[in-house]
Formats: C-alpha cells, structure tokens, sequence
C-alpha cells in the first residue's frame, strides 16, 4: 500500500507526461502549449512542496481551459489534469 506522499508523486508524474504530450502537440495553439510545458515545469520543482505545486499548477492552468481556441481534445485532457491535481491534500 502506497503512503500519501508516494500516491501524491505519482499523481504528479502522471500530470506532468499529459502536459507534456499537450506542449509537444502541434495542432494545440502556441500559448496553450507554452502555459502547458511552464506547468509542467512547476510540477517538476523539488524545491516546491507537493502541495504547493498542485495548487500552483491548477491556478496556472485553470485559466487556458477556457481559451476559446483550445481544441477539445486539449481541454479534456487540461480537465483531467486539474481533477487529479485536486485529489492532492493542499495540508
């Protein structure tokens, strides 16, 4: 059985290889990649605490799910991003 921590990183990862994969799309605007891979980034800081990053992160990308220029596909997988983002405890 897993501890928190240890499900909380692994949520973390798993956020970070789908914003990865919509940074890396070519069909997904320049602006939405660019918030994409800047979270992603975030997410990867050791120096940040696990909470933290999360909270930052859903701050961060919260705001480009409503580009109206976002494709669908994009704004399913920023939803997802954001809903295993929120199983973090922010405590």
């Amino acid at each position: 059985m897993s501890s928190p921590v240890e499900k909380a990183e692994e949520t973390i990862h798993s956020c970070i290889h789908k914003l990865q994969t919509i940074s890396e799309d070519s069909n997904i605007p320049r602006n939405i990649r660019r918030v994409a891979d800047e979270t992603r980034t975030l997410l990867s800081s050791e120096e940040i605490a696990l909470n933290l990053r999360a909270a930052e992160a859903i701050s961060k990308i919260s705001e480009i799910s409503s580009d109206s220029n976002m494709p669908g596909h994009a704004r399913t997988r920023i939803w997802e991003v954001v809903s295993q983002l929120e199983t973090i405890p922010l405590d």
